[in-house]
Formats: C-alpha cells, sequence, structure tokens
C-alpha cells in the first residue's frame, strides 16, 4: 500500500533466495499469505498498453476474497531507464463482480490476468513480499513502507538493492515492466543486472 498515494518499490528475481528466506524467518515479522488475482484495464479512449515503456495500470485485485481496485502510474530515474516509484491509488471495493459490470461499461477492456501467491513479511522499513506468479517464476518485491515522507526513491531503490547483496543473494536481476508486462509482452522483458 502506497504511502501518501506514493509508492517506492523494487521487483527482482534473485539467483539464491535461501539466504533471504533464513533471512526472514529469522529476523522478519511474517504477515500473510494471500492467493492474489489481479486483473488489468485498459481504456479504449487511452490505450494504456500500446505505450512504451507502460507506465499507467489499473488493476482489481481479488485478495482471499478481499477486493481492492488500484491506479498506478510510475515514474522512472533520471536516464528514464529504471522504474523508480509510482503514484498510487487504491481502494476497497465491496463487489469486484460490479466493478468489472462498470469497467465494461465504460469499455474499459481487460488485458491480462496475474496471478500469485504472495507471503509476507515486514522488516525495519521494508514490507519484503516472496511471489510465486503463474507462468512466470518467482520474485521478490520490496517495498518502503517507512515513515519519511520526503523519503529520495532512487536512494530507497538502492537501498533495497544493497540490502538484498548483504544479505547474500547472488546476482540480482531487477524486473523494469512488472508483472503485467511481462505476461503480455515476454519477448520484451526488460530485467536490469545489479
Amino acid at each position: 500500500m502506497a504511502h501518501n498515494n506514493i509508492e517506492i518499490e523494487i521487483q527482482v528475481t534473485v539467483e539464491d533466495p535461501k539466504p533471504l528466506m533464513e533471512f526472514l524467518k529469522k529476523s522478519g515479522d511474517f504477515q500473510s499469505e494471500k492467493h492474489q488475482v489481479d486483473e488489468y484495464f485498459s481504456p479504449a479512449h487511452r490505450d494504456f498498453i500500446s505505450v512504451r515503456p507502460t507506465t499507467e495500470w489499473l488493476r482489481l485485485r481479488d485478495a482471499n476474497k478481499e477486493y481492492f481496485i488500484s491506479y498506478k502510474n510510475w515514474h522512472f530515474d533520471k536516464d528514464g531507464k529504471n522504474q523508480c516509484y509510482c503514484d498510487e491509488f487504491e481502494t476497497r471495493v465491496e463487489s469486484i463482480d460490479r466493478m468489472r459490470k462498470i469497467f465494461s461499461v465504460l469499455d474499459f477492456k481487460p488485458v491480462v490476468i496475474v496471478d500469485k501467491l504472495r507471503k509476507i513479511w515486514t522488516y525495519k522499513n521494508y514490507e519484503i513480499a516472496i511471489d510465486a506468479v503463474k507462468n512466470l517464476g518467482d520474485f521478490v518485491e520490496i517495498e518502503y513502507i517507512g515513515k519519511d515522507e520526503k523519503a529520495d526513491p532512487e536512494k530507497v531503490s538502492k537501498e533495497m538493492i544493497d540490502f538484498l547483496k548483504k544479505i547474500g543473494c547472488g546476482k540480482i536481476m531487477k524486473n523494469e515492466v512488472g508483472y503485467p508486462f511481462l505476461l503480455l509482452f515476454p519477448k520484451e522483458a526488460k530485467y536490469e543486472a545489479q
């Protein structure tokens, strides 16, 4: 969940997840395990997925029968290469079926479903999720949950990578496009070695 409507996070694959799992079991605070089904939509009047890199996503989430709608607009670093943070607006919804009907009437088309099992821990200023994503594999997502509203997104992202390096996860590959994009356009997948 974004703090003050700004979300700072990284999404990576790691060469060796074992040290991270051992660290989280020992030092992290386990929060939950959830099956999340995320359905992404694009409006007919402004095709989100035609833009490269794709910066906007509109999502309906079913997380163990708790429903949410969120809109994300990603911002990139100074070089325009790496996702750095996003504006995120999210709220619960009572009926996911009614939201789908509203989207249909407004000509928002479903484009992809991301189905994942997410295990979540907290450690200091981080929420750390281990995601098993159907048809993609395993990922680590770290989100900043600290209270500093003026935190520098590039600095915080680098600290997250350094945290994984210090634990000893081996080679780290940062996913710069997100799960929906990887599923829609696997040939355009963009990973950045860290």
